[in-house]
């Protein structure tokens, strides 16, 4: 049986395009130190310097 656990305890980050925060997701597991936008909306998008 899976333990849950609250999206309130998730680490967090801000997204580098929009600013807006998002949590971590399983499938970010072994990249979270590498991610940066909250959806590929935002990966696309990329803040401009």
């Amino acid at each position: 049986m899976a333990l849950s656990v609250r999206k309130r305890e998730l680490p967090t980050k801000t997204c580098a395009a929009c600013g807006r925060p998002f949590a971590w997701r399983k499938k970010w597991a072994k990249v979270w130190e590498q991610v940066r936008y909250c959806s590929d909306r935002c990966r696309r998008r990329k803040a401009k310097p």
